[in-house]
């Protein structure tokens, strides 16, 4: 009972610190300014897709527009549509309700356990029984990958993890690790509208600088080139330490030329060049799930993540699964990444207004094309 008394007394406040911390990290002038770029992405692209199918576009605030086309009404804020319902909104955000109502359609989930972010000796024996890596996540109401932490398997750093990870939930997910790939398969009311592959952001050596420089540098180039580099800068968090860990690096290691290392796992923080278009290596018994598990939820506009060694192949055959459900699920995946973009914003309104769409591929170029 002592041990018990002492890890909450330990977590709560690590949690406290790490709140605290997130929120400072979202307030520098680097990532203030970061936000500008994405807000200013996000209307370029809405004006376009407007303009594409002849709608107006109001102004009404800020960076909150209206988009009027016909008996269609939609209201955005960069990547935030009317489409979906509050409700709708707040049931997908709750990861463990989510997780069982895709695995009572029989649709693949990790093996995982929720507790509370002080209840260390439950997630340490989750961690032990999966006998490989594990993700520490928060319950509910996160998003961007704010929070989540991977390769976990010491039970040591667990109190440090499950804090990270209360910072935004009272409660956490403790699950196992499945190896492969992170697909994002956009849908519109049920139907496939991209896919892309999301590859983890990275760092090239030279010989000389530490991985902490080399980050600095990259995320230098990020707010100088805005949203033509990324949309996000890399966070020096516990995944990135956990994922160089594992590697048999940390911030200090000096890499030789030419090494490319992946620095963190959560894919959130990746650069442009990092995604790919993948919507013609994705199986039809994949691209089913993926609408099955946003029609579980009831959601219309949904981003689904699927993590895979072979995406060619049903989930089931693979040992892959639907990790997300996201509801506000981002753009710029899609339209900013290796060898082209897809001009997804075109294809949602053409869908809601009963246009024939073209296929996103057909539109490959820049966000602005």
């Amino acid at each position: 009972m002592k041990s018990v008394l002492i890890t909450r007394r330990v977590v709560e406040p690590l949690s406290l610190c790490s709140r605290v911390w997130q929120h400072a990290q979202r307030s520098t002038r680097a990532a203030s300014s970061m936000a500008e770029e994405r807000s200013l992405f996000y209307r370029t692209v809405w004006e376009a897709a407007a303009a594409a199918v002849g709608a107006t576009v109001t102004h009404m605030d800020g960076s909150l527009l209206e988009i009027c086309c016909g008996e269609l009404r939609l209201r955005v804020r960069d990547n935030v549509t009317s489409l979906d319902d509050p409700v709708t909104l707040e049931m997908a955000g709750k990861k463990p309700l989510v997780y069982r109502m895709l695995a009572e359609r029989q649709i693949p989930v990790p093996r995982h356990c929720v507790c509370r972010r002080d209840d260390v000796e439950t997630a340490r024996r989750f961690v032990a029984a999966a006998g490989g890596p594990c993700v520490i996540k928060p319950a509910y109401a996160s998003s961007a990958g704010v929070g989540i932490t991977t390769g976990v398997m010491d039970g040591q750093l667990l109190p440090l993890t499950m804090a990270w990870a209360g910072a935004s939930s009272r409660d956490i997910v403790v699950e196992e690790q499945i190896g492969g790939e992170n697909y994002r398969l956009l849908y519109l009311d049920g139907e496939l509208v991209d896919a892309v592959l999301r590859r983890p952001p990275m760092v090239h050596g030279d010989g000389h600088s530490t991985i902490r420089q080399l980050i600095a540098a990259e995320n230098a180039d990020r707010a100088r080139m805005g949203a033509e580099a990324a949309q996000s800068l890399i966070r020096v968090d516990h995944d990135l330490k956990f994922t160089l860990g594992r590697q048999g690096y940390h911030v200090g290691s000096i890499l030789s030329p030419g090494a490319v290392v992946p620095v963190k796992t959560v894919v959130n923080d990746n650069r442009r060049e990092e995604n790919e278009a993948a919507s013609n290596r994705i199986c039809p018994s994949i691209v089913e799930a993926g609408s099955a598990a946003a029609e579980a939820l009831g959601v219309r506009l949904a981003g689904v993540d699927v993590i895979t060694n072979d995406p060619g192949v049903p989930l089931s055959e693979s040992g892959a699964v639907v990790l997300e459900v996201n509801t506000t699920p981002g753009y710029y995946y899609h339209y900013m990444r290796k060898g082209g973009g897809a001009a997804v914003a075109v294809t949602i309104l053409q869908r809601l207004t009963g246009q024939s769409p073209s296929a996103p591929s057909d539109r490959a170029g820049g966000a602005l094309d």
